[in-house]
């Protein structure tokens, strides 16, 4: 506690970082399979060929990953965050398609009988019938992508996994337990939160 307390400013701005690594990947990430899985949920070959290739990514070990892009990007932030992108892909993608082709035809029908077009029915009926599902898969996305950015910190991306690593160095119990502690305490809170959302989603789906 006294290590923590002499070094706060530091274990904040690591926090930031790992925050920033994290939640800049879930937005791009987020952004990419909102399109294909769009796409992909009426195309059951493109579906097909888009969830074999996003799992072949999910696949690669994390350490691998970072290291086959070292040549490419380089070390730092960015490199961390294609890699976080690629790790969220099949889990985005998957919760995006499987929630629209759960839409109820009826539904559907209805909604050419009103006479609205297909982006029509996507934007005011599909989407907001899926929405919980895909809430659902962006919070195993979210908990995943902040647990696994701990260990970008091996390619200088920074984060709270460099507290982690620097403890583990230099036999120092205490930024072993504060960088450990506090991702833990990140990932409970942001599971927590979009698990409340997607309940409210769903009560007002019901409804």
């Amino acid at each position: 506690m006294s290590w923590f307390l002499r070094n706060w400013p530091d274990v904040l701005y690591s926090l930031w970082e790992h925050v920033a690594i994290s939640l800049t990947a879930l937005v791009i990430a987020f952004a990419l399979s909102l399109v294909i899985g769009i796409v992909a949920a009426r195309r059951e070959k493109l579906y097909g060929t888009v969830m074999t290739v996003s799992g072949f990514l999910y696949t690669i070990p994390t350490l691998a990953f970072l290291a086959f892009l070292i040549p490419v990007v380089g070390l730092g932030r960015t490199n961390a965050i294609i890699t976080m992108v690629a790790f969220s892909l099949m889990i985005l993608i998957r919760s995006v398609a499987t929630g629209i082709r759960e839409v109820p035809a009826d539904i559907i029908d209805a909604a050419r009988g009103m006479g609205m077009n297909k982006a029509q029915i996507m934007r005011r009926i599909e989407l907001p019938l899926a929405l919980p599902l895909i809430v659902a898969g962006l919070r195993v996305s979210a908990v995943t992508v902040i647990s696994v950015t701990v260990v970008a910190a091996y390619v200088n991306a920074g984060g709270l996994g460099t507290l982690i690593f620097n403890g583990i160095a230099s036999d120092h119990p205490a930024k072993i337990w504060t960088g450990a502690l506090t991702v833990c305490l990140l990932s409970v809170v942001v599971d927590l939160g979009l698990a409340l959302l997607e309940r409210r989603l769903k009560h007002r789906r019901a409804a």
